[in-house]
């Protein structure tokens, strides 16, 4: 069995190396002049390749990837690499990492195994079309050259991070080979807000809560590390609904965000503290509260004319706005910061026109899927690589064992 995986990253790599594994001829087809190139980007460089407590409902069609998780499940995919040399390293909330928190593990281990699973590489190989033939497939890069294949694994990844060669190419070869494509869009990226005091609250960070509003009502709602920028918000909390947030956003939908900067203590809590305290400064007086570059911000938002004022002149109503906002501050958001800035994309190859338990088409005999081509993505932590671990591992059975 002949089989051409395109594209080299997470899911191509795997599904490669279980083509092989089941006796097949393969060659993977890369068009960076390496294969895993967006793999020596994530987790920070540390590679948060899988996640111990992940489930189907992370993720956006959860009766679709049951099987391919069930099937390769984390505990396979850490495994599998320990088998290569990888040891993982577990931290909170399942996230797990390389004993060596060095990304370009992944590469190495992956290089090797590879190359004596007899799989062949070929790089800057940009596949300009793929046609199907009354034997199989014939796929011709942009050059001209031409490779005949029984079977076709698309793994080509979608559009986030471009720079790692993420540019949705696939899209088209999906397209031409009948499938439909749903909206793409960015996942698990930076927010923009439209607020005055992004200046001043840039670097800010804090652990707190954030919590996606439309029309008064709450949609979604995470806790974590919380960043303010110059042009908005990040941190995980924050990646965590930007798939929601940027899908709101692209139907016309009017989004607010509500950030809780303190958790964990009740509001009139804070409020006694600080008539406590009546003869210090209102700015001064909430230092030890809340990340103090935080405060000049908050007094304005609440209508407090001079921030050195004491504390006895501000009312009862002044102080209960003050409050307030550590608890309830809200922004309008205005969009993510696009593609450049995103870890994952939502959208992708129609997953109604997909076999969940092979990853075959179902409009093309002998045409696989796998990764983030497909419209699947999850939460943040390890789960979209997990994904891209057992989508491949499913379709490269599948297409070698016919």
């Amino acid at each position: 069995m002949k089989i051409i995986v395109v594209g080299g990253g997470a899911s191509g790599i795997m599904a490669a190396l279980e083509a092989a594994k089941n006796g097949a001829e393969v060659t993977v087809l890369e068009h960076n002049p390496r294969i895993g190139k967006k793999l020596l980007a994530t987790g920070n460089g540390r590679c948060n390749y899988t996640n111990i407590l992940l489930g189907p409902d992370d993720y956006n069609h959860p009766d679709f990837v049951h099987y391919a998780l069930k099937t390769f499940t984390p505990q396979d995919t850490i495994d599998c690499f320990r088998t290569l040399g990888i040891e993982p390293k577990y931290e909170e909330e399942g996230k797990t990492f390389p004993l060596s928190e060095q990304a370009s593990s992944f590469l190495d281990v992956a290089l090797y195994a590879l190359e004596h699973s007899g799989v062949k590489l070929v790089t800057e190989a940009y596949v300009q079309s793929i046609i199907r033939t009354k034997s199989g497939f014939s796929i011709v890069l942009a050059d001209g050259t031409r490779y005949e294949s029984d079977r076709v694994i698309l793994a080509t990844g979608g559009k986030a991070m471009p720079k790692s060669g993420s540019e949705g190419s696939g899209y088209a070869l999906a397209e031409s080979l009948g499938h439909k494509i749903t909206q793409v869009f960015p996942a698990l990226t930076k927010l923009k807000l439209d607020s005055p005091y992004l200046k001043q609250l840039d670097g800010v960070k804090f652990a707190g809560e954030v919590e996606l509003i439309v029309d008064n009502s709450s949609l979604q709602i995470e806790k974590g590390d919380i960043l303010f920028t110059k042009y908005g918000i990040s941190g995980p909390a924050v990646l965590q609904l930007s798939r929601l947030a940027n899908d709101l956003s692209s139907r016309g939908e009017k989004i607010e965000l509500k950030v809780r900067i303190i958790t964990g203590i009740d509001p009139d809590r804070i409020a006694m503290r600080l008539r406590q305290d009546p003869d210090k400064p209102i700015d001064f007086a909430l230092v030890g509260i809340a990340n103090k570059r935080l405060i000049p911000a908050i007094l304005k938002e609440a209508g407090i004319p001079k921030q050195n004022a004491p504390v006895a002149t501000l009312s009862d109503a002044d102080i209960s706005t003050i409050t307030a906002l550590f608890f309830d501050w809200r922004f309008l958001v205005k969009g993510s910061m696009g593609f450049d800035d995103a870890q994952v994309t939502a959208g992708g190859v129609f997953t109604e026109e997909i076999d969940p338990y092979t990853m075959e088409s179902k409009l093309v005999s002998g045409l696989f899927f796998a990764g983030e081509l497909v419209d699947i993505d999850g939460r943040c932590g390890g789960y979209n690589l997990q994904w891209a671990w057992s989508s491949g591992y499913l379709a490269g059975k599948s297409a070698a064992r016919g």
